[in-house]
């Protein structure tokens, strides 16, 4: 997909993880951790100027447990809980998202990439072409030919061929091969 996009659906929980991970610890003359929202807010501003899209949506994880809780109690029982410096950073980044007039999407009880699937649905039984901005493999799944993932950190955009390309598996097969393969 090389023409703008009508829809570009923006995992703000990977960013928020990706640029915790990503920038060095900075601080504001208070003290308080900043870096994460540095790094999320020119991530946001690269990806805006560069696509120009004509609808945008940040999603985020919803805090506590999701419905997957309720089926495994195991459900992400061996990820560290988040940092203490990145949790001060969640409710910054939320007020500059929407200072910055971008519409935040977070649902109780559902995960950042379950919201991005249901509106990638909704959005391609409209006919939309669709930019998901993830670091998720996940998301890949979601593929076709009005629906392009793209990887702004790895510099990496997958349309059908490269998702092929990458796991081997059509983009609808994604989902088998993750759970015959385990995912960390």
């Amino acid at each position: 997909m090389s023409e703008r996009p009508h829809l570009c659906l923006i995992d703000g929980s990977s960013y928020l993880y990706r640029a915790f991970h990503a920038l060095p610890s900075l601080t504001n003359a208070s003290g308080e951790p900043t870096g994460t929202v540095f790094g999320v807010a020119n991530m946001l501003r690269r990806l805006l100027q560069e696509h120009d899209p004509e609808r945008v949506a940040v999603v985020f994880d919803a805090p506590g447990k999701n419905f997957r809780h309720e089926l495994y109690a195991e459900y992400k029982a061996n990820r560290p809980p988040m940092p203490d410096e990145l949790r001060a950073q969640i409710e910054p980044l939320h007020e500059l998202i929407d200072a910055m007039g971008l519409p935040r999407v977070v649902i109780a009880g559902v995960e950042a990439d379950d919201v991005i699937a249901s509106l990638v649905t909704q959005a391609r039984a409209q006919g939309l072409r669709v930019l998901i901005s993830s670091g998720d493999k996940d998301l890949a799944q979601l593929v076709d030919e009005q629906v392009v993932l793209e990887d702004s950190m790895q510099g990496k955009r997958y349309d059908p061929a490269a998702v092929t390309d990458k796991f081997g598996v059509e983009p609808k097969r994604v989902g088998d091969l993750l759970a015959l393969t385990g995912d960390t």
